[in-house]
């Protein structure tokens, strides 16, 4: 039985990049990201290019999104201090749930030196149930990240 292995992905795979500061304390005793940084990073990148495209107001909106499912490959190392750029898309898109790919790439490298994915369902803050449709202001938002 053969299993593929995943390979890193070029910067021309993504549609959008969001710079990701590291932090000294994210570094682990190797001297290196500590795996759980990786996750966080994604989530920061994400969270950052909704809230600049108007689309997640963390404070007032009506609609929050809650993480469903995660995955991570790890190609290279990547420490504190290096700088970081998150490439984004979108990899699928349903009626309250998006799947965000992400690559995170060290300054001036051309390979991804991670690569995952994590889904959102978009629920009513209030409610915590799914939204029957995204709201327009994501919708718009999320359209550079489908195409190039």
């Amino acid at each position: 039985m053969s299993i593929d292995r995943p390979a890193p992905e070029p910067r021309s795979a993504f549609f959008r990049f969001i710079p990701v500061p590291t932090r000294w304390m994210d570094n682990d005793v190797y001297g290196h990201l500590n795996n759980v940084v990786y996750y966080s990073l994604f989530d920061t990148a994400v969270n950052r290019y909704l809230i600049d495209q108007g689309a997640l107001d963390l404070h007032h909106g009506e609609v929050i999104g809650l993480v469903v499912e995660t995955h991570c490959n790890f190609f290279a190392s990547l420490a504190f201090p290096q700088q970081i750029e998150a490439g984004l898309r979108v990899g699928r898109r349903g009626r309250s749930s998006v799947r965000y790919e992400i690559g995170l790439f060290a300054a001036g490298e051309d390979l991804c030196a991670a690569a995952g994915h994590f889904v959102h369902v978009y629920v009513d803050r209030a409610s915590r149930r799914p939204v029957a449709d995204l709201p327009p202001s994501y919708q718009q938002a999320l359209r550079p990240l489908e195409t190039s």
